[in-house]
């Protein structure tokens, strides 16, 4: 199906609904073809991190990840936006030291875990969040990685016209079909360079590792193995207790789905041939999540429970996050 409207989800409170997050999701296939659309799929989105699956694939073709021999753990950790957990931390810090660097060699920033327990855990060891800690720390490996490979400079792997970037850039026109030569650009929370693209060019993007035929056959090997990796791994590319790890887990290898900042999601169905691409107006994780469920569920990918509790500071449940009556699911 395909509708004008935007897709919406709904806060009730009690009788009535409270609040209305609005966005625009469109699913289709590696030629481009909708198979549904929700709001305007032309829009203009910057991907943010739901595009790791994406990024990836460089690191792979480069030859990157054979040349340093990394695991399917590894790659899942390059895709990810982790909590910083123990396992988070000491997988990325291992693989920095195999390939001679350390922590001090990203260049992301740091920041307080965004695992609820990893912070506490770190606060209570009086130490201060570093460089590693970052949700986007395994990317960022990756991409120095690649510039170890391939003879780059390391120092400003993350600056506009590195190398590293120049391929990430080019990567994703091509997989989107997509001129994105006078795309808006900006810079990402973890310090990279990105670019705005249409929200169908990113799910055609996506459709395209689900369904690599028309790759060529090294990019269609780096597809086959992201995904591989990513759901062999699940915990490793959110944390415990989190959307994507959770609806993973629960589609048992089917599908590999990635948030990104301000409302953002992608997905890769290979059973179906299908990329996802979703973007919620206000930014509204909440609201993202509800969302990404709704569309999987009418799928067929999984059935999870597409309504999540309003609870007051009592713990008491006093309404629910759900999609709007007309949704077709």
């Amino acid at each position: 199906m395909s509708s004008n409207n935007p897709l919406t989800v709904e806060v009730t409170r009690g009788d009535m609904v409270e609040s209305r997050h609005m966005g625009a999701c469109v699913v289709v296939d590696a030629d481009g073809g909708i198979l549904h659309a929700w709001g305007d799929q032309d829009r203009v989105v910057y991907p943010r991190s739901a595009i790791k699956p994406l990024q990836t694939l460089v690191l792979i073709e480069t030859g990157a990840a054979d040349a340093y021999q990394l695991t399917d753990a590894e790659l899942a950790l390059a895709s990810a936006s982790h909590g910083a957990t123990s396992e988070h931390v000491d997988g990325i810090g291992a693989w920095l030291k195999r390939i001679g660097l350390g922590p001090e060699d990203l260049e992301c920033g740091g920041h307080d875990p965004t695992d609820a327990d990893a912070a506490k855990a770190l606060f209570r060891a009086g130490k201060e969040p570093g460089r590693i800690h970052n949700n986007c720390s395994g990317k960022h490996t990756g991409f120095l990685c690649t510039a170890l490979h391939m003879g780059e400079p390391t120092k400003g792997y993350l600056n506009p016209g590195h190398p590293v970037q120049d391929r990430l850039f080019a990567m994703l026109g091509e997989m989107g079909g997509a001129d994105l030569s006078q795309a808006p650009r900006g810079v990402d929370g973890c310090g990279i360079p990105v670019f705005g693209m249409p929200l169908k060019a990113m799910a055609q993007a996506l459709a395209r590792m689900a369904d690599p035929k028309g790759l060529s056959a090294n990019r269609a090997a780096a597809a086959k193995r992201v995904f591989q990796a990513m759901t062999a791994h699940p915990r490793l590319v959110a944390g415990p207790g989190r959307f994507d790890t959770l609806a993973m887990e629960a589609a048992k290898g089917a599908v590999v789905i990635k948030t990104g900042a301000e409302g953002m999601y992608a997905g890769i169905v290979p059973g179906l041939g299908l990329g996802i691409a979703l973007k919620i107006d206000d930014g509204a994780k909440r609201a993202a999540e509800i969302a990404m469920a709704a569309v999987l569920k009418l799928l067929g990918v999984l059935d999870p429970n597409s309504e999540t509790p309003v609870l007051n500071a009592a713990g008491d449940g006093v309404g629910v996050v759900r999609m709007a009556e007309d949704w077709p699911g």
